[in-house]
């Protein structure tokens, strides 16, 4: 199924509110402004495709700002003999970088501590580089079956696995370029090829972060912006049943600033949500080639 850009607005910021007419001050100066030139609440534009995968049974293709990730869906397939009989289907999920999606390379990583530094002063080079490659796989390892963790809670909720018995749905999604809120933008993506695929959902999914800096609330932050933030709340919803499937929060977060940001983020779903419908809408609206 080919799909193409969205005709609607390249952008999903929520609503204006009262509380937020008027731009606090930041820590770092009261003529602070993004990266990227974006207000604290706007969203990066926002391109959308399905059918990138000839081969699978669907895909979609995300570009948030400099954030760009492919997601493939399989099956559903015939679940493997040794698994137990079950009335619903499985999902798998798979998130991997590309290695070149972040900057790491070439870099020390953070985890690399100063002890650590100086054990590798007294092996050759060939040895140093082979066990700093060790140690970058086994990081990027364990993010990877961190964030397949979470894709897998984020879209469970909103798939109808009754519709598919003894069967499992495979989605693998690849990051290529790491901009910035990358989770939000894997799980909106995967909701697309999950869509694309013939998967029946109770409702698209749709996900948006917001990082705390000092006093402010950023929206869509990128990886500048997460670097140095003090705290982070990631929705994941349902907008059309106005259903959360996932949120996770880290930091420290005051009572008001966490409702805030809530719906904040909320409302952004929405929006995301509903440039993701005419992008399915156009996608099978399009003839085909």
């Amino acid at each position: 199924m080919a799909g193409k850009i969205s005709n609607t607005p390249a952008t999903y910021t929520p609503s204006p509110t009262s509380q937020n007419k008027k731009r606090p001050s930041i820590v770092t100066g009261s003529d602070w402004v993004r990266p990227d030139g974006r207000g604290l609440h706007q969203c990066r534009p926002a391109f959308l495709r399905t059918g990138a995968v000839n081969s699978a049974s669907g895909s979609a293709y995300a570009e948030f700002g400099n954030t760009k990730v492919i997601v493939s869906v399989f099956g559903p397939r015939e679940s493997k003999k040794a698994m137990m009989y079950s009335d619903i289907g499985r999902l798998n999920c798979n998130v991997s970088y590309t290695s070149f999606a972040t900057p790491i390379r070439g870099q020390v990583h953070e985890s690399f501590d100063p002890y650590t530094l100086k054990l590798c002063s007294y092996f050759s080079p060939s040895t140093v580089i082979f066990c700093i490659n060790l140690m970058l796989l086994v990081c990027q390892a364990s993010d990877s079956k961190d964030l397949s963790s979470m894709l897998h809670k984020a879209l469970e909720g909103a798939i109808i696995l009754e519709s598919f018995p003894k069967t499992t749905v495979d989605v693998f999604a690849l990051v290529l370029e790491s901009g910035g809120s990358d989770l939000p933008v894997v799980i909106s993506c995967a909701s697309l090829a999950l869509s694309d695929a013939g998967i029946r959902l109770y409702d698209i999914v749709a996900s948006v972060s917001m990082s705390c800096l000092g006093m402010n609330l950023v929206i869509d932050p990128v990886s500048e912006e997460e670097s140095y933030q003090d705290g982070n709340l990631m929705i994941t919803c349902m907008p059309s049943r106005n259903e959360v499937t996932q949120m996770t929060v880290t930091g420290e977060w005051s009572t008001p600033k966490i409702h805030e940001a809530m719906q904040i983020c909320l409302d952004a779903c929405t929006k995301l949500g509903m440039i993701m419908r005419s992008c399915l809408k156009e996608a099978v609206s399009a003839p085909e080639e």
